[in-house]
Parts: C-alpha cells; structure tokens; sequence
C-alpha cells in the first residue's frame, strides 16, 4: 500500500477525495510512512505580533497573584493615604467615595479586559490547533494500527498455509512408510 488513494479506500472506507483535508493528510503520511507528530506550540508562537505577545503578557500578569496583591496594596495605600491626609490636613487629593479611585479603576478595567479576550481568543485558536493536530496524530496511529493487525493477519495466514504444507508432506511420507515400516524403525 504505497497510494493515499489506497489508503483511504483500504482503511478508512472511503475515496480520498471525500475525506476532509486533514483525513488527506493523515492518509498521505500513513502512505509515505512518514510521522506526522510536531510541535505546534513553536509553530504558533513563532508567528506571534508584538500585539499577541503584548496581549498575552497582560493577561498573564492580569491574572496572577501578583498583580492581586499589587492590587489590594494600591487600595490599602490610596485609602490610607486619602485617610491620613484629611486628619492631618482636612483635604485630601480624593476625597470619600473616592471618585478619582473609581475612574482609574475603570480605566483600568476597560483597556485590560479587551487585552484579556483578545489574548482568550489566541489561546482558544492554539488550543484548536492542537485538537486538530492530536485528531491527525490519533487518526494515523489508528491507521498504523490497522495496518499492523493487517500485516499480522497475513503472516498467520501464511504460517497455517506453510504449517498445513508441513503436515501434509508428514502425512504423505508415513503413508510412503506403511504400517508395518514404521513399527518396525
């Protein structure tokens, strides 16, 4: 079986040009013996913007205990600092409830969660690229598989046939030696 052709008839029951374009493929590589497995994770990231890098930066600093923490420090210290200042002066650069607090951390939240969804969006894409590179790698070990179960079936055949050879001849030569022969040797 060298043909994609061949392939796709023979193992997966359909003509090749039916089959989707990464059936096509798998069945090109299991014709050709050729392996398949990549790394698509170097792929993806080796095509990335600046932006996408950007992107997935924030999100990962966005989303960590870190930027947390930072956050729970900045309250505490805006807070602390805006108390401080109006025992000790009166006035403060924010007052309670803190408007100019609450417009940063819109601000904040309006430029991150955009950054977020869109490096959401480029993990989701990678991740569907590796569904469909794990469906090609599982399809043409299936098909691997196939072919060994085929090639086992046939060296069996081929031993019974050579087997049943083996026990006709034997048959045949003490049949040759008759009853009373082979008693007496």
């Amino acid at each position: 079986m060298r043909e994609p052709h061949e392939v796709a008839a023979k193992l997966l029951g359909m003509p090749f040009e039916a089959l989707d374009e990464r059936a096509q493929k798998v069945a090109q590589h299991v014709a050709g013996r050729k392996h398949i497995a990549r790394n698509v994770a170097k792929e993806a990231d080796a095509s990335t913007t600046f932006g996408q890098r950007a992107a997935d930066a924030v999100a990962s600093f966005g989303g960590s205990w870190i930027f947390v923490g930072l956050f729970a420090g900045t309250m505490v210290v805006w807070v602390g600092l805006n108390a401080f200042l109006v025992m000790n002066r009166g006035r403060t650069f924010d007052p309670y409830p803190y408007i100019l607090l609450n417009l940063f951390l819109s601000m904040l939240a309006a430029i991150q969660a955009p950054v977020i969804l869109m490096s959401q969006n480029r993990q989701s894409e990678k991740d569907r690229i590796h569904a469909e590179h794990d469906y090609e790698v599982n399809l043409k070990a299936e098909l691997d598989i196939m072919l060994l179960h085929e090639k086992l079936d046939l060296l069996r055949e081929k031993q019974w046939e050579e087997l049943l050879a083996i026990q006709k001849e034997q048959l045949e030569l003490l049949a040759r030696l008759g009853p009373g022969k082979a008693a007496t040797s």
